[in-house]
């Protein structure tokens, strides 16, 4: 049985600590490691860059998304002014800018109050708060630049999947992608004959995938102010861990992208120069025995599996207990970020499955770490990551098989796929409704015997009622002897007007 909330807390408290200070000391090395290995190809590292946005003109994106993951743990009057004073500061630094003529990168004139509120907020906590209101106020904090740490680390890491790995391997993904129809040359022509506004739409949402993970966050941390604790699991917690894994990943299969290694190449990187052939989205490349090409030191590798397929599966996962309104946003992002992937030529159709069987395995580990591992989440994670292996080896091993018998492999890949979101869903059902609360059934009032306004049953009404009433309580008050006396007779003398009552 899993462990339901609530039930042992005291005797699983220590354990819990001692594992979050394992994470934290996790944490910290895989910087140190990534900042070293940033500055080993001459480029500072994700400590040297937040470090440097305290006072230099920062990407706002992330610090205010990160500014509003900590106001989960604020009441409204403190959220308030946390906002006042990361507006008031941003605009003190962008006039000491504009007096000092310095020169400002597009798109990142603001976002350096954010980070500081962030950090003041997290000295306050330690300075001045005590207790329960402590450890939550940290914890915001610390929330807040992860969120904004995994971004930095990001950036390094596909800094150095295109340094470390110049081969890439497209012409395998490519070919074994036949076996589905080659979708991402589709998806490029009806984009393409969807005109601007279909671009620029999914190009928003695109770009915009981590405004749509804060958002579910803020409503599944909206009670943490109220309750003083978080919940044991949200969609950060699964967000981060797929960034933190999947560049992992990008240095065993290198992969660029349909537009870059069979196109003119896209954001400023790439070009036909470098590309095996000049085809996308037009003509779907001939089948041919695959092997390694080189490519240039600059584009990352960062197709497989598709981590924007596996963000948006998260989101959508996280969406489906919230409001309509929110499970319709979840399901139009989940759509439009696959059209995007796509459609733009950013990753191939076999990195999309790859990428959902990658979320899945990641939301089923982490959600299990948070809420009690047993022998059902083991199973769940080790298949999960069975079919994970299982795909990138045949798209590595198999590539000619898959493109020669496309009505075999196609079939069997989204069948792989499809099993893993069945064993995910009927997990997660099981685990859902073991962690419910056993209602117990409400008592039932024994009913009362009702009180009897008159001693004898029998039915009386109007002026015999009152008259029974009355001679009822009468017997009921007068004492036995004097209702069984003879009659008194008062003698007197006739003369004398003496009246005998016995005669009346």
């Amino acid at each position: 049985m899993r462990t339901v909330r609530g039930v042992g807390f005291a005797a699983r408290r220590e354990p819990r600590v001692l594992l979050w200070v394992a994470v934290g000391v996790v944490a910290f090395g895989s910087l140190l490691v990534l900042e070293m290995a940033a500055r080993h190809y001459g480029v500072p590292g994700p400590i040297t860059t937040q470090a440097r946005e305290v006072i230099f003109p920062p990407k706002p994106g992330p610090l205010y998304a990160g500014l509003a993951l900590m106001m989960v743990t604020l009441t409204w009057r403190q959220r308030l002014i946390a906002g006042g004073a990361a507006v008031g500061i941003d605009i003190v630094f962008a006039l000491v800018r504009w007096a000092a003529d310095a020169e400002v990168p597009d798109g990142r004139s603001f976002g350096n109050g954010a980070l500081w509120v962030i950090l003041g907020c997290a000295v306050l906590a330690a300075t001045r708060r005590t207790g329960q209101e402590r450890v939550l106020l940290l914890k915001g904090a610390g929330l807040g630049l992860l969120l904004v740490a995994g971004r930095k680390t990001g950036d390094v890491w596909l800094l150095i999947t295109s340094k470390a790995r110049p081969s890439v391997l497209d012409p395998y993904v490519a070919t074994a992608d036949h076996a589905l129809g080659d979708p991402a040359w589709l998806a490029g022509r009806l984009l393409r004959a969807s005109g601007p506004m279909g671009t620029h739409l999914l190009d928003l949402v695109y770009a915009q995938l981590a405004v749509a993970a804060v958002v579910v966050a803020l409503y599944q941390l909206r009670n943490v102010a109220a309750e003083g604790r978080f919940p044991r699991h949200h969609v950060v917690r699964t967000f981060l861990a797929i960034g933190l894994l999947g560049p992992a990943v990008y240095m065993i299969f290198p992969v660029v992208g349909p537009v870059f290694a069979y196109g003119p190449g896209a954001s400023g990187t790439g070009g036909v120069h470098w590309a095996v052939a000049d085809l996308w989205p037009n003509t779907p490349p001939p089948i041919g025995t695959p092997h390694p090409v080189t490519y240039d030191a600059i584009t990352p590798r960062n197709c497989m599996p598709s981590l924007h397929t596996a963000w948006a599966t998260a989101i959508f996962i996280h969406s489906r207990k919230g409001p309509r309104i929110l499970r319709y946003a979840g399901t139009f992002w989940l759509i439009a970020t696959l059209g995007a992937t796509l459609g733009f030529g950013y990753h191939y159709g076999v990195d999309l499955i790859a990428g959902v069987v990658f979320a899945l395995t990641i939301e089923a580990a982490v959600r299990a770490l948070a809420c009690g591992w047993d022998r059902s989440a083991t199973q769940l994670v080790a298949y999960g990551a069975t079919v994970f292996a299982a795909l990138l080896v045949s798209y590595r091993w198999l590539p000619m098989e898959m493109a020669e018998y496309p009505l075999v492999f196609g079939p069997l890949l989204v069948l792989a796929m499809a099993s893993v979101i069945h064993r995910y869903v009927r997990t997660t059902r099981l685990w859902e409704s073991e962690a419910a609360p056993t209602r117990q059934p409400e008592r039932q009032p024994q009913p009362q015997p009702e009180p009897r306004l008159f001693p004898r049953d029998r039915r009386v009404s109007g002026r015999a009622k009152c008259t029974d009433l009355l001679a009822e309580v009468g017997e009921q008050a007068m004492p036995t002897e004097r209702l069984h006396a003879p009659p008194q007779v008062m003698h007197g003398s006739p003369g004398a007007g003496g009246v005998d009552l016995a005669d009346q």
